[in-house]
This record gives C-alpha cells, structure tokens and sequence, in this order.
C-alpha cells in the first residue's frame, strides 16, 4: 500500500493477466465501486487523471472505491495487438477487470476517450452498471482525421515494441476504432435504448465537440446535462453534483 500523485492516502496498485495482456490498475477508497476510465485517448493511463480539471481518485475516494486502470499498450499495461483488435477488446479487458475484482456492479466514469469505454460496458453488460458519468465524450464532428494522427502517434510508438504487427494489422484496427460515427463504438439507437442513468459532462473542443455531447444527453432517456464545469469557479459545485449524483444511484 503506498500514495499515489492524487494525494489519497492509500492506494493498491497491482496487475492481472486476460488473454495475452496485463493489465495495471489501482483502488483507492472504500464503499461500491467506481471504476472510471481516464482521459488520454490510446494513451489512456491512471497518471492522465493527475492534469484532470479534477480527480475523481481524490474526490470519490471518501465515499466509494475507486477503480483506475491503465489501458492495454498504454502506461505500464501491455497486450499484443493481433487481428480484430477494436472497441471490444477494450469492453473485454473492463469486463475481466471487473471478474477479476469480484464487482458485479458498479458506477462507470470515463473522461475523453474513457466515456466510450463506459458506454462499451454498458452496451455489453448493462446490468453491470448502476449509473455513469460521461466528461467530455469524444465524437465525430468533422474530425476524423485528428483522431487518425492520434492514432497513429500511438501505433509508432507500440510498433517499437512489436515489429512483428503488419501494417495492414494496424489500419484495419484504426478504422475499427474511429471508422464509425456518433460515439464510434456504439449507435445512437442503443443509446436511446439505454435505461442506465447518465451525467454528461460537456466536451467543448476538436476530440470532444459539443453537439455529440448534447445529442448523447437528448438521446438517452435518463441523461443530465453540465455544460459549464470544468471552470475553476466551476469545479467545487461539479464535483458535488457528480458526488451527489453517484450517491442517489447507489444500490441500499
């Protein structure tokens, strides 16, 4: 048990192994869990919190367990990138995480990138979440080229690392991952469907417009809205309402 760079007092901060990957991730905090997914895009790591407007490892830790992790070829989690890697086999780590915890349910947050991989988890096993927080969701929005450089910025650093992975390996991943639209990986008919309470956090710039930010919130049927949060005169007042929000969610 030893601090970490948010402040908290206590963290564990171990690793599991899922099918070829290692995945590293950290609990702070006691109560039902929250498992938030950090901003960063491919590169989303636990430390990407530590630059956040606020962290939710030192701001939820007092009332729930907070779950962080790194994700696969990302800070120190590591996974080969095979054929048919996309948006699944993310949902697919966040899902062992889970197993691997012994969490049948829990709150999700994910910040940038992060917010997708909450809706992933809650498009492939809703009854798993009891509520989510979405800050600043990526979208398309006449954009997909920069979500392509990001990529690929990602992907020469992990070529290093496996040579062996053939280009064509690796565009057919990009375009699984930022091929789609809306959310790019899920329709916005789930998210019309989906019953799972949601607070949307604005996005407000390239990576997270604000159009998918509202359409999510018009689409989804119990959906709350902040569209001004990340302010310095805002972040006290956002953090309460995130608090308060998780609360009145969490299962007696």
């Amino acid at each position: 048990m030893h601090g970490t760079a948010c402040g908290c007092q206590t963290a564990f901060v171990p690793s599991f192994e899922h099918a070829g990957a290692s995945i590293h991730y950290e609990i702070v905090g006691e109560g039902f869990p929250v498992v938030v997914f950090a901003p960063g895009g491919m590169r989303s790591t636990i430390s990407f919190w530590d630059s956040a407007p606020w962290d939710p490892r030192r701001e939820l830790a007092g009332q729930f367990r907070v779950v962080a992790m790194d994700q696969r070829n990302a800070g120190s989690s590591t996974a080969p990138v095979r054929s048919g890697d996309g948006w699944d086999s993310y949902a697919a780590d966040h899902l062992a995480l889970l197993d691997h915890l012994g969490i049948d349910r829990c709150h999700v947050m994910g910040g940038c990138i992060g917010s997708s991989y909450c809706l992933g988890v809650m498009q492939a096993a809703p009854e798993r979440v009891a509520a989510a927080v979405l800050q600043n969701p990526i979208g398309l929005a006449d954009n997909r080229s920069a979500f392509h450089e990001m990529f690929d910025g990602w992907a020469d650093e992990i070529r290093v690392q496996q040579p062996e992975v053939a280009d064509e390996v690796w565009t057919a991943f990009r375009d699984r991952m930022y091929g789609g639209d809306f959310v790019f990986n899920l329709s916005r008919d789930f998210v019309r469907s989906c019953q799972t309470p949601i607070l949307i956090l604005a996005g407000a710039d390239l990576y997270h417009p604000a159009q998918i930010s509202r359409e999510i919130a018009e689409l989804a049927p119990q959906a709350e809205l902040i569209e001004r949060w990340q302010e310095p005169d805002a972040v006290a007042d956002t953090v309460k309402r995130v608090q308060s929000f998780l609360v009145a969610h969490t299962p007696v």
